[in-house]
């Protein structure tokens, strides 16, 4: 399962961090790592982008990088 597949109020744990370079570092430094818990606050009326909190702080993330991240709920 990935986070974009995620229900609001969902919360799940980080498995595996996907994509490659650039892409991948920037979601890594933005605080999502392998095992991290991240719960799913809200989407945008059209679906891009959402918001999750994750470390204590909210972040918002585009649907195609959600798409990137595996999680476990």
């Amino acid at each position: 399962m990935t986070l974009n597949e995620l229900k609001i109020g969902g919360t799940a744990v980080v498995k595996k961090v996907g994509g490659e370079g650039a892409v991948r570092r920037r979601i890594m430094d933005m605080g999502v790592t392998k095992g991290v818990q991240v719960t799913l606050r809200k989407v945008a009326p059209l679906g891009d982008p959402m918001e999750i909190t994750l470390r204590g702080y909210e972040l918002s993330i585009r649907k195609a990088d959600a798409a990137m991240i595996e999680i476990e709920a």
